[in-house]
């Protein structure tokens, strides 16, 4: 990908073609695992919350996020956590808290084990942080031979201030999906009025979800956490009804 090509094709693996025999599926393929002799759906869906959190502000959004994809029957969020790439010197110098809630690290291979994706992150320069771009550039394997095609996926973040990139981020995120052949989902103004309410400062936009962390210390106000669990009900929802035989 460093050279510009893009996701070059695995010389190791099948690639990828549009036919009459083998169609790229869109917009959500039927896993076969999903499926049992009368093309019912046989486990709950599941949508992977993969996500990078700092100072906390992340992190609390994906669980309640989770909340909201798992008030969905048949469809259930789990959570997941990207590497960190900071050594503890330089996070105890950020006096960044010490994170031990038994949410695991997400491996490169269990992506494809989701059903769909919800990915989370802090801002750096109006794109997402390092770590999470860390860890999309090590999906290179996946996506050479397209094994993320079609899935759905969104985006939640945190910023800083108001202008500290609640929309950019999510937008020039939407590139990892498009290499993949992956679904964006964005939220748009599903959220209702609340989207248009000028009397309070929250984060999130069409694009998905999202939190003002000020200087790491800022509480995430209701309305946030209310943003969260919508996005998390949207996706379930519409995972859920596009991937119910026809």
């Amino acid at each position: 990908m460093g050279k510009g090509n893009g996701c070059v094709p695995s010389k190791n693996g099948p690639l990828v073609t549009v036919s009459d025999t083998n169609p790229i599926p869109i917009p959500i393929p039927i896993p076969d695992q999903l499926k049992s002799k009368a093309g019912e759906i046989s486990r709950n869906l599941r949508i992977f919350i993969v996500y990078y959190s700092m100072y906390g502000h992340v992190d609390l959004l994906a669980k309640r996020m989770k909340k909201g994809v798992d008030s969905v029957d048949g469809v259930e969020g789990v959570l997941f956590k990207v590497p960190e790439t900071l050594p503890l010197e330089t996070l105890e110098q950020m006096r960044v808290p010490v994170k031990d809630d038994g949410v695991p690290v997400i491996s490169v291979e269990e992506m494809v084990e989701a059903d769909g994706f919800l990915f989370g992150f802090p801002t750096r320069y109006g794109s997402m942080a390092a770590q999470m771009k860390s860890f999309f550039d090590s999906t290179i394997v996946l996506c050479q031979d397209q094994r993320l095609a079609g899935i759905p996926a969104g985006f939640f973040v945190s910023t800083g201030t108001q202008g500290g990139g609640q929309e950019t981020t999510a937008l020039t995120a939407v590139s990892v999906l498009a290499y993949h052949g992956m679904v964006y989902v964005p939220i748009g103004y599903t959220f209702g009025s609340e989207m248009s309410n000028l009397e309070s400062i929250r984060g999130g936009s069409p694009y998905g979800a999202g939190v003002f962390s000020g200087n790491g210390s800022r509480p995430l106000s209701s309305i946030e956490l209310d943003l969260a669990h919508h996005q998390g009900k949207y996706m379930a929802t519409l995972l859920k009804q596009r991937s119910l035989p026809r």
